[in-house]
């Protein structure tokens, strides 16, 4: 059920807070086995977080999360619950301090199920990449579920949790949203706080949501977003993401960008989104036909950029200060080659040696800084754009989800899995994903929409629209 369905029931008393804990957890312990979305399970507190709230529900003044069962991306800072970014250098790291956004949450006693599976350090696009082991796509078990919050996605597809926190890099959350046929939201930069996420690349790094429906993620931010003396990025420009919720669209400009319709974009993936935009069309929508020129260098700079600041911020992890020591080196060089060694993985491994090669004093100029440019030309770009449109219209992914394949097809997948997703992180803007149809294989396909730069809720409520009427089409 969708949140705003279980917080009816839980008002109604249909159902108490520790009774619907229990049967997500029961579910977990049951299921989770085949599908291997937990790191963690956390029965004990959330069972106590759920007497809590049951007892603000009975004295009637509920926030609309309170008894509400989530799951925790296992790179966002749980106070007393292991936080591992699925990483044997974090294998033990427990921290002593929620994550703001956790924090938020708490405060309206929303309930933390446990920590999801994810890409090592939320590199990767398969969640294959997990020192804890691969995810499965819930759907089918032998496809990939997506990533680098796959756990996170697979967990609300198979009903382990009401909604899940996720992180979004380059399309971290969304890819595996449409993979997984729920719902991800990557909110503007600097929308929710970034405190208590451990880091990958800060500059692209937001965390997200994932759900059974875009109604929900609105409330979610209610919940979550605004300024944080903790974040320095932090801003306040909204304080109500459900004032669009059920808007008329007519005359409303959706931008068909041509270069997302390009030759990987499968043929059954192209026909669900021109789909979705005749829907849109039949609403009194415009559609306009976009050109985004800048598209083609986005997949260089975001790995020369993101690399870079991979190699920066996992520089910390020396195996002394910070992380996994392998307790093997004589010398202070040898301990910190040892511990980076055993501790890490090989994705990870390989960001950092090519984030240090673009950032070295012969190639900076060459690599970082031209990336920069390309940066800075897609903002400029999507400014443009948005003059001409309102929202823009494309594939969340160039393919539904794909079976789990050997290393060297991996690496080609993962080559383009974010291709149509990580320009929204470039640029810093909100971008969400709904299902919008399945292949010949009953896997879905997500649809993509990215609005201007804090215009969050008039883009969550776009793809309310559409979901609404989806549900209904298909009886979902």
């Amino acid at each position: 059920m969708a949140i705003s369905d279980l917080r009816d029931k839980l008002d109604s008393k249909q159902i108490s807070a520790v009774e619907l804990t229990k049967s997500y957890l029961d579910k977990i312990h049951k299921f989770d086995t085949n599908i291997n979305s937990y790191i963690t399970v956390c029965d004990e507190i959330a069972l106590k977080q759920a007497k809590n709230a049951q007892k603000r529900i009975d004295n009637k003044n509920a926030a609309f999360l309170t008894g509400i069962p989530l799951s925790v991306k296992d790179n966002i800072c749980t106070d007393k619950i292991k936080t591992t970014c699925a990483s044997k250098i974090l294998s033990d790291f427990v921290p002593f301090y929620n994550a703001t956004v956790i924090e938020r949450l708490l405060n309206e006693d929303a309930i933390i199920l446990g920590k999801t599976n994810m890409d090592e350090f939320a590199m990767g696009s398969t969640n294959e990449t997990s020192y804890f082991g691969k995810v499965k796509n819930p759907i089918n078990t032998d496809y990939v579920p997506g990533g680098s919050s796959g756990g996170a996605a697979a967990s609300v597809a198979a009903d382990f949790c009401a909604a899940a926190l996720g992180s979004d890099t380059g399309g971290s959350v969304r890819q595996p949203a449409a993979y997984c046929g729920v719902t991800g939201f990557k909110p503007s930069y600097g929308i929710l706080s970034r405190f208590g996420l451990i880091a990958y690349a800060s500059s692209f790094d937001t965390i997200g949501f994932l759900t059974k429906s875009a109604k929900d993620i609105a409330y979610l931010m209610n919940a979550t977003a605004g300024k944080d003396s903790k974040d320095a990025t932090t801003i306040s420009v909204d304080n109500d993401y459900t004032k669009f919720l059920d808007m008329s669209i007519k005359g409303l400009r959706i931008g068909i960008p041509k270069e997302f319709f390009d030759d990987e974009l499968s043929e059954n993936a192209k026909k669900a989104i021109l789909s979705v935009a005749e829907f849109y069309k039949s609403c009194g929508a415009k559609l306009v036909d976009i050109s985004f020129k800048s598209f083609a260098f986005a997949k260089e700079a975001y790995k020369i950029l993101t690399s870079a600041e991979a190699s920066s911020n996992l520089s910390r992890y020396d195996g002394m200060k910070y992380g996994h020591a392998s307790g093997e080196g004589e010398t202070y060089k040898a301990q910190i080659c040892s511990a980076r060694s055993d501790g890490f993985g090989n994705e990870v491994r390989k960001r950092i040696l090519f984030g240090g090669f673009v950032l070295s004093a012969e190639n900076y100029d060459n690599y970082y800084k031209k990336a920069l440019s390309v940066r800075q030309a897609i903002k400029n770009e999507y400014n443009e754009i948005f003059t001409k449109c309102d929202v823009l219209l494309s594939p969340t992914t160039a393919t539904s989800a794909y079976k789990f394949r050997n290393e060297n097809s991996e690496f080609i997948s993962n080559n383009i899995a974010d291709k149509y997703t990580m320009t929204a992180n470039l640029a810093g803007l909100p971008s969400i994903s709904s299902p919008c149809g399945y292949d010949n294989n009953n896997m879905p396909f997500g649809m993509c929409l990215t609005g201007k730069n804090f215009d969050d809720a008039r883009v969550i409520a776009i793809a309310d629209i559409f979901e609404k009427h989806y549900n209904q089409t298909t009886g979902l």
